[in-house]
């Protein structure tokens, strides 16, 4: 096996690994130092995290016996594939998408089903039917939006996966602040989905990347599953108050994602106009093809490089040929890549 790659160059623009473009609010920082400067430092930290998840809760409206966090969204993964898979156990994926769920699946000893995405790159309810009836897996990950394509996953598509599956639904959200429609919607009240787990990350609305916190909402009767694998007092005292205070800053991680939202609809038209293929996006990324420009990923993504401009290059991905992701920066940054792009087609 390889591990995780993603290519960290020195340029002057980088727009490849979907952070935010933009620090914490102001005021973050002096909120967050006050409280850092409380911490008993030979003290072991909360080992439940419970002030932090009855804030993730009070947020989504749920109990905080649903919520559970974790050093980032893929130490959630993990501990989803800890509980649920291990050896003998399948894994179903809906591929291109995030490399990290076949990456996990494979080192907690899981079997990976990969499934097949349609010509727009979504989850067709027909290969969710097919998968499930065929292989019956213990865990099925969806991504929505999906990295790297930016497709949010159909309600109808989760509600199918949950109605004919006996294994775990996981919805990874880690942009699910930008998309129409959220998993958790199905998670909540007296009626919730007992088999339904949604991630989510505080690495890019939060701005908070360099925290590595994220966190699941599932039904109660799995956390007590999680803390059977999870290590004890894995989650700092740091990293909880940095979480903590991030949530009181609500309306303006809101307000960056409208701005968000703006800045990617204004990208995605201009790179229409450039003559790339392009695919509508509820994420912060968005994905082009270069092919319809008779010119190959490798080569525009070299130029761009030599421009000092980084995006990511899913050229060789299974059925993402000569595409490239970028991530939305800020106005400049996203200004000077197209500049980048129009040189680099021309």
């Amino acid at each position: 096996m390889e591990g995780y790659h993603s290519p960290q160059l020195d340029v002057e623009v980088r727009l490849n690994t979907n952070e935010a473009p933009f620090s914490p609010p102001e005021g973050f920082l002096s909120a967050f130092l006050d409280e850092v400067r409380a911490v008993n430092w030979n003290r072991y930290p909360d080992r439940l995290a419970q002030s932090l998840r009855e804030d993730i809760a009070a947020l989504h409206g749920v109990d905080p016996q649903q919520v559970f966090v974790a050093n980032g969204s893929n130490e959630v993964l993990q501990t989803i594939c800890l509980t649920f898979g291990g050896t003998g156990r399948t894994v179903a994926t809906f591929e291109p998408t995030y490399a990290m769920y076949q990456q996990i699946a494979r080192t907690t000893q899981c079997e990976v089903i990969a499934a097949k995405r349609d010509a727009q790159y979504r989850v067709a309810k027909s290969e969710v039917e097919r998968v499930v009836t065929l292989h019956q897996p213990d865990i099925l990950f969806f991504c929505s939006p999906n990295n790297p394509t930016g497709s949010p996953e159909s309600r109808e598509v989760i509600e199918t996966a949950l109605l004919l599956s006996d294994g775990v639904v996981v919805v990874d959200e880690a942009y699910g602040q930008f998309a129409d429609f959220t998993a958790l919607d199905l998670l909540r009240g007296p009626d919730g989905a007992e088999s339904l787990i949604v991630t989510r990350t505080f690495s890019k609305t939060w701005s908070m990347a360099g925290a590595r916190l994220g966190y699941c909402v599932a039904p109660s009767w799995m956390l007590p599953e999680f803390e059977k694998v999870v290590l004890p007092y894995h989650l700092d005292t740091v990293k909880q108050i940095a979480g903590r205070v991030a949530l009181r800053f609500h309306d303006e991680m809101e307000h960056r994602v409208a701005q968000l939202g703006a800045e990617r609809d204004r990208i995605s038209e201009a790179l229409v106009r450039l003559g790339v293929e392009v695919w509508p996006s509820q994420a912060n990324f968005i994905m082009f093809r270069t092919t319809p420009c008779s010119l190959s990923g490798d080569h525009v993504w070299q130029c761009l490089v030599d421009r000092s401009v980084l995006i990511r290059n899913c050229s060789h991905w299974p059925g993402l040929s000569d595409c490239l992701r970028v991530t939305l920066g800020t106005e400049s940054e996203n200004n000077i890549f197209l500049e980048a792009l129009k040189e680099a087609l021309t």
